[in-house]
């Protein structure tokens, strides 16, 4: 097998342990082009390509969170992951586990640990390294592997909720949710909404939004329904999908550029978080972005016609 080969085949394992320490996707294939960088160069002649593959995206990735702590703390309310639509990383064996991994309330738990333990964990919970293999990717000795996923676990596991595990009654809450977005529905909304349901919206300053949390099924409900008349009218579209793992949407435009993700967070039958991403600079990898002010030019003509004036306040979350 050549190298070129090798890589290809490791790529999609080597893209996931990346996106899973950095939580966005414009960084992993960043560190997955450098780590093929260095694994081209010919004096390079490792006895396990996986084994010195998976080392470099590690470390890679390890040293660009450590500055992309310092960039966050700077961030324009609050801070989301980068959506990710599908997962290249298949393991029909262990589907679940790395489903639950990708989601957004995993990613935003995984920021509560230094990027050492991160990377440990990533590696141990979810890709089921041995601690050998781990303590040469993090250069560590496998006694403190050991301690940063000890303390890793239980970092996890104290913030960790309990999610839907049923996909199937996921989505069919979900496809309800999105019927009575579409509908306008507030009391088919309020109904599916946890009480104290959270919209959390990631505009980075770059992008119109109400405000970055809404708190509360009432709230929420009304904030939904007001935003559809106008997404409507304008031609924009709600196509539901994967996002994380987890039920969601990409809202595109009239012309099918995208405005922003949803990815919803089910427990006990009830929408509990709702995930909103709709800053540009994280959505070029679903596809060509559209202008959000411009939408909601258009989505304030809409109201217009109808002699509802918008005010900034009615900027939708998600464009």
């Amino acid at each position: 097998m050549t190298k070129t080969e090798e890589f290809q085949e490791l790529r999609p394992m080597l893209f996931s342990i990346a996106y899973r320490i950095l939580g966005s996707v414009s960084e992993a294939e960043d560190a997955v082009q450098e780590t093929w960088l260095r694994f081209q160069a010919p004096s390079v002649k490792p006895d396990s390509g996986r084994a010195f593959l998976s080392t470099v995206v590690t470390r890679i990735s390890i040293d660009v969170l450590r500055s992309a702590r310092v960039r966050r703390e700077e961030y324009v309310g609050p801070w989301l992951p980068e959506p990710l639509l599908t997962d290249p990383y298949e393991d029909p064996a262990r589907s679940a586990e790395l489903a639950d991994s990708l989601s957004m309330a995993a990613l935003l738990l995984l920021e509560r640990l230094t990027p050492l333990e991160r990377a440990v964990f990533v590696l141990r919970e979810v890709f089921a390294f041995g601690f050998p293999e781990i303590a040469a990717a993090v250069g560590r000795s496998e006694a403190a592997c050991h301690q940063l996923a000890a303390r890793g676990r239980r970092h996890m596991d104290a913030g960790r909720a309990r999610f839907e595990a049923d996909g199937k009654a996921r989505e069919e809450l979900a496809e309800r949710f999105f019927g009575a977005f579409r509908d306008g529905d507030v009391d088919g909304l309020t109904e599916l909404l946890a009480a104290d349901v959270q919209m959390i919206g990631d505009s980075g300053g770059k992008a119109p939004q109400i405000k970055p949390v809404v708190l509360g099924a009432g709230h929420v409900a009304g904030v939904l329904a007001a935003f559809v008349p106008g997404v409507i009218r304008g031609g924009g579209l709600v196509e539901p999908r994967q996002v994380n793992g987890r039920p969601g949407a990409v809202f595109r435009d009239r012309e099918g550029q995208v405005l922003g993700t949803w990815a919803l967070d089910v427990r006990d039958g009830q929408v509990r978080t709702i995930h909103a991403v709709n800053n540009p600079d994280k959505l070029g990898h679903v596809g060509p972005v559209a202008d959000a002010w411009a939408a909601l030019r258009e989505v304030n003509q809409a109201h217009r016609s109808t002699d509802r004036p918008t005010t900034h306040d009615d900027a939708p979350t998600t464009a």
